[in-house]
């Protein structure tokens, strides 16, 4: 191997370009029987009549850990690029803040780069395969690709077939400088990494703090079919992963890259059947697809949470280097319950492997054993670096509720799940510690009252007795006394929770609604709705007129503001207001130089993020079905422009599989599996006299008129029906207009 300085390395016709034996490039999928599910997805396809220009509006494909863009860069009219990135490589020097310090680190790009200009594109990217498709057309010819990242080995396929005058297409890769890109409070010592070690087929990019990653890919042929693969390890602390990644190449290509590729579509086409949702709004049918699909690519329970950018790292970078968990994880993951997803769910994974560092997140002055707090930015084992959660009453006083927002997350994935032991070895002894760090510093008033000294409320003032930290201590204590119960714990904490439930003070409140907190109203445009937390998402209680008072200044709203004040609406049971507000964000409006993007990523100025369309297909959800309360409630907030409406095995809590189906605006029939044995109230929404029957047709006992209560153990199913009425297969609902394709169509 010899450094170099950093430069395209080009890949030729040599050592490293493999003449097949047989045909390497995968075969054209064969055409299944229609299904509903096949039918939903082909209508979500993405399309690209366009060329794409980077991040924003660029076809994207990963598995949670490898993460590629493809689009065409300014300038460069013969080039595409395959913008690598993953999301385990980060730098490993703590003794900076995490956002510098365990900084995640740009890679590098592939170049495809053509004989002629590139004068057209016809891309489609297949969610069912979660596979790029289509042509590229040059002035000298055209070439066919298909790309994936194959869903089980981290691998990225492409397979090229060029036309008559494009036989020189050609591979290269140009790494990137291994350096942070964030420069707020990046101290004047900082460096970036070495210099990279470029060899025939491979980057190797050693760093400052012991190991680090390489990038490797190679080119199979076979006449004018060609095959790339190429795959992106880490190996911090030990090795640089030069050996695993070249020996992951070889053995994807030199073995049968086909039967890689069945794999794959197959655990895709597993995936999107674990639940089912069809509306008229196809425009909005599409993009909740594709959010299932990007989260998906984003994450898995072994994989990190994800950062802003998920494991797209942009060519350009900005300053949200690792991982906010102010909000943008917590919004990022509750779709995943109810589209029956908790194979996706890397927050309770991540909080149980890496309890431990939860302390770290303390000001050593308050560290006991018994606190846990987590600061934003952390990395994906939950380390700070040398900066701490605020201290209330001193400042800076910022993250104090970011690990209690964290842990609702948990009790979501829990309450869908019914498993005690997430209940057991991960809620109840984390949320110990965070309501612990809490519970120190709250001190009685002339009142007799619990308050909290200041806090920072996210994003908008310092305040004594911050409403967002006073819902969540409420809510903290709550859970812990109820999952006490649950677990039968004779938990010494018990005395304390239930005395600061009791004694905690109330929200401040005025004219306008709860306050931010202790003589600090809501007086400017807040996109962060952290002081309307106790409404959505913890549900504590309904008050429209502090909803209203937010709602009504919306200048500097961001897309999980709508997303929020969606869902709020749900809650409220206005389906048209929660529509509204929903598809002003979809429909590409910008606020504060905010919007979607073409291909539902998100932008925030020149900052890119993908929480907030992920938090916007929860709200679809919520539309849908609620759970909260201890009442399943089907359709609560469905439009009246949706008159038919199908969905199937949406997961609730109590660990209830719900699927449904609304003909003509009423609520047909209902079918209730549950997993748990839990008890089940359920509000159904259907008109008229009812039947509630088993899965073999026999009659159910029930109580109540319109929400019932049905006794149903652990594997039963109850069907609810129109008297007379009989359940039809779930399907794709008639559109009630036309919208195009996302992507560049």
């Amino acid at each position: 191997m010899t450094e170099i300085s950093r430069r395209a390395f080009v890949l030729g016709a040599g050592a490293s370009a493999v003449v097949m034996t047989s045909p390497a490039a995968w075969a054209a999928a064969v055409p299944e029987g229609r299904d509903v599910h096949g039918e939903v997805l082909r209508d979500a396809t993405m399309v690209w009549k366009r060329l794409p220009s980077g991040w924003q509006n660029g076809p994207f494909l990963g598995n949670g850990f490898l993460g590629v863009h493809v689009y065409n860069k300014g300038g460069e009219g013969n080039v595409l690029r395959f913008m690598l990135n993953h999301s385990l490589v980060q730098d490993q020097r703590g003794q900076w803040e995490a956002a510098i310090g365990y900084s995640r680190l740009p890679i590098g790009y592939l170049t495809l780069t053509f004989a002629g200009t590139v004068t057209a594109v016809d891309w489609r990217l297949d969610l069912e395969r979660a596979e790029l498709t289509g042509t590229v057309t040059t002035t000298l010819g055209s070439v066919r690709l298909s790309a994936l990242v194959l869903s089980h080995r981290g691998v990225l396929l492409v397979s090229t077939t060029p036309s008559p005058g494009e036989e020189s297409v050609v591979w290269g890769f140009t790494p990137l400088p291994s350096y942070t890109t964030r420069t707020i409070r990046r101290p004047p010592e900082y460096s970036g990494n070495p210099e990279p070690v470029v060899a025939d087929g491979y980057v190797e990019q050693p760093m400052h703090a012991g190991g680090g990653y390489t990038t490797a890919w190679r080119e199979v042929r076979n006449g004018t079919e060609r095959v790339l693969a190429a795959t992106i390890v880490y190996g911090y602390p030990d090795s640089t992963g030069v050996e695993e990644a070249v020996r992951n190449v070889r053995h994807v290509l030199d073995g049968n890259p086909e039967a890689h590729v069945l794999v794959h579509r197959r655990w895709w086409q597993r995936f999107y059947r674990r639940s089912l949702v069809s509306i008229p709004d196809k425009l909005l049918q599409r993009f909740y697809w594709i959010q299932l699909y990007k989260i998906a690519s984003a994450t898995r329970a072994n994989a990190p949470v994800v950062t802003e950018w998920g494991p797209w790292f942009p060519e350009a970078g900005n300053s949200w280097t690792n991982i906010w968990w102010n909000l943008n994880v917590q919004v990022s993951y509750p779709l995943i319950n109810g589209s029956n997803h908790p194979e996706l769910d890397a927050i309770t994974t991540t909080f149980r492997k890496y309890r431990e560092n939860l302390e770290l997140n303390v000001n050593p002055d308050y560290r006991d054993g018994k606190s846990y707090a987590l600061c934003h930015p952390g990395d994906h084992m939950l380390r700070p670096g040398p900066r701490y959660v605020g201290v209330p009453g001193v400042s800076p006083n910022d993250h104090t509720g970011n690990l209690t927002w964290g842990m609702h997350n948990v009790w979501l994935a829990y309450r869908h799940s019914m498993d005690d032991r997430v209940l057991r070895e991960v809620l109840h002894p984390i949320l110990t510690g965070a309501i612990n760090y809490y519970a120190r510093f709250l001190v009685e008033g002339s009142d007799g009252r619990l308050h909290l000294p200041e806090t920072r409320s996210p994003e908008y003032a310092n305040a004594s007795d911050a409403t967002y930290d006073l819902s969540l201590i409420r809510w903290g204590c709550r859970t812990l006394l109820d999952s006490a119960d649950r677990l039968r714990l004779d938990d010494p904490l018990r005395p304390r929770w239930q005395e600061i439930l009791t004694r905690l003070v109330p929200y401040h409140a005025g004219e306008q609604g709860v306050m931010i907190g202790a003589n600090v109203p809501l007086a400017e445009s807040h996109r962060h709705y952290s002081h309307l937390l106790w409404l959505y998402p913890l549900q504590e209680s309904l008050d429209r007129r502090s909803f209203e008072h937010w709602a009504s200044m919306r200048e500097r709203w961001h897309g999980y503001s709508f997303a929020a004040a969606s869902s709020m609406e749900t809650l409220f049971g206005n389906p048209e207001e929660a529509l509204s507000y929903l598809r002003f964000f979809i429909d590409g409006n910008v606020v504060d130089n905010c919007a979607i993007t073409p291909n539902t990523m998100y932008r925030e100025g020149g900052n890119l993020a993908i929480e907030s369309p992920l938090a916007a297909a929860q709200s679809v959800l919520d539309m849908l079905i609620q759970s909260h309360g201890g009442v399943v409630t089907v359709f609560p907030a469905v439009s009246a422009t949706w008159a038919d409406v199908s969905i199937e095995r949406l997961r609730t809590q109590g660990a209830f599989l719900v699927d449904a189906w609304r003909s003509d605006s009423r609520t047909e029939w209902i079918r209730i599996r549950s997993e748990a044995g839990e008890p089940l109230r359920i509000r159904h929404g259907v008109e008229g006299p009812i039947e509630v029957r088993d899965e073999y047709g026999k009659s159910l006992p029930y109580r109540g008129t319109e929400t019932i209560e049905i006794p149903l153990r652990r594997g039963e199913t109850a069907l609810i029906t129109r008297q007379g009425q009989r359940p039809s297969r779930p399907q794709d609902v008639p559109a009630n207009g036309s919208s195009p394709a996302w992507g560049l169509p």
